[in-house]
């Protein structure tokens, strides 16, 4: 028997079927609430209630990343490990990672200041997406079409005293169609490929936007970009996502390290919740 802990700060329809799978495949859950957990530099914590394996389900980037941290420091198993979570959370870290390895993703530049931003948006051509380098859910994404609505979201970000408003991330609009793909990975395999489109009156995929869920033909093409994107951030339990560029192809422009999948399971045949689980299981082996 296997003991697998949950690491969360909320408990949504994921969180209660990872639960429910692996009770259901034999084994022993737990979930910990990652809000309440208090770490020491003098190691006294009681490392054994967290089981064989972790699986870090928080929502707050930041608290899951250091609350990674503490356990991987303690000794502890965890998926997806710090390493993992600081690339996948950071949007900037990600595309130079997958741009390293030879992953096909969408042209993006980085640029450290407000001065420079608007010349660079300039310089790199309309459209353009503007991004925060950490969030999720489609919040902060805006499309940028001209000089104006550029200077605009500068003087916009210049009122803002956040850390990381200085930190523009201008990525070339890609030309697809109303949609793009999730895959979800776990281990060596893609367990799940779905499209995600558009609600009406709005071009961002994300189910939080309105957008619907259907299955996607899992190609070899596809599952290849996948997993090769997967391997070079690390590897582990993932959500890849994908756009399908008229004259690039398949590009991959985020990944995920806390991929929610409620979409997915509603229209995919796999279990994905089961495979998350036979992947947990395997590293309790090793």
């Amino acid at each position: 028997m296997v003991d697998i802990c949950i690491v969360y700060d909320k408990i949504r329809f994921e969180e209660k079927a990872l639960n429910y799978k692996i009770s259901e495949k034999g084994h022993k859950p737990s979930l910990v609430d990652g809000k309440n957990l208090v770490f020491s530099t003098e190691f006294d914590s009681d490392a054994d209630k967290f089981g064989d394996v972790v699986l870090q389900r928080q929502i707050s980037h930041f608290r899951g990343l250091f609350v990674t941290f503490c356990l991987e420091n303690s000794g502890i198993n965890v998926v997806n490990s710090y390493r993992v979570s600081e690339i996948c959370g950071n949007k900037l870290i990600t595309s130079s990672i997958l741009a390293k390895s030879n992953v096909p993703t969408p042209k993006t530049r980085f640029v450290f200041s407000s001065e420079t931003a608007i010349d660079e948006m300039e310089n790199f051509g309309y459209p353009l997406v503007i991004k925060p380098i950490i969030g999720s859910w489609g919040r902060g994404i805006y499309q940028i079409t001209n000089r104006q609505m550029a200077r605009m979201l500068v003087e916009n970000r210049d009122e803002n005293q956040g850390m990381f408003s200085k930190i523009y991330y201008i990525q070339k609009e890609v030309k697809r169609p109303s949609r793009d793909i999730r895959c979800i990975v776990a281990g060596n395999r893609v367990v799940a490929s779905v499209y995600r489109y558009s609600a009406d009156k709005e071009w961002r995929t994300n189910v939080a936007m309105g957008g619907r869920t259907e299955e996607a033909n899992l190609t070899k093409q596809l599952e290849d970009t996948v997993l090769k994107a997967a391997e070079s951030v690390g590897g582990g339990i993932l959500g890849v996502d994908l756009m399908e560029d008229e004259e690039e192809g398949l590009v991959v422009h985020e990944i995920n390290n806390t991929v929610e999948f409620r979409g997915a399971a509603s229209v995919c045949k796999s279990d994905i919740p089961g495979e998350m689980v036979d992947y947990l299981i395997s590293l309790s082996k090793k």
